[in-house]
């Protein structure tokens, strides 16, 4: 049998230890990248395209796509996509 691998340890070895720029910079593009995933499955789910989503939220079809190419995406276009795509945000207290 293989070694197991510890994911921590993996993301520590290849990103820098936890509060470290390079493993702040990780955590943000994966966060990123969530959501995005997040809109676009959701648009498929409703057969809309890039286009259809943009014109709902005011927006233009390259920033549809973007987002879901996991660019940053601050929390208000978030909450609008969201409202658009039928999605709901939850806030918690850790």
């Amino acid at each position: 049998m293989g070694k197991s691998i510890n994911a921590k340890e993996l993301i520590a070895k290849r990103y820098g230890k936890e509060g470290s720029k390079e493993r702040e910079e990780f955590r943000d593009n994966a966060f990123s990248f969530y959501f995005g995933e997040i809109i676009k499955n959701r648009r498929k789910e409703l057969h809309l395209s890039q286009e259809n989503l943009a014109e709902k939220v005011g927006k233009k079809r390259p920033y549809i796509s973007r987002i879901e190419n996991g660019e940053d995406i601050r929390l208000s276009n978030f909450a609008l996509l969201a409202n658009a795509l039928g999605l709901s945000i939850q806030l918690t207290a850790e």
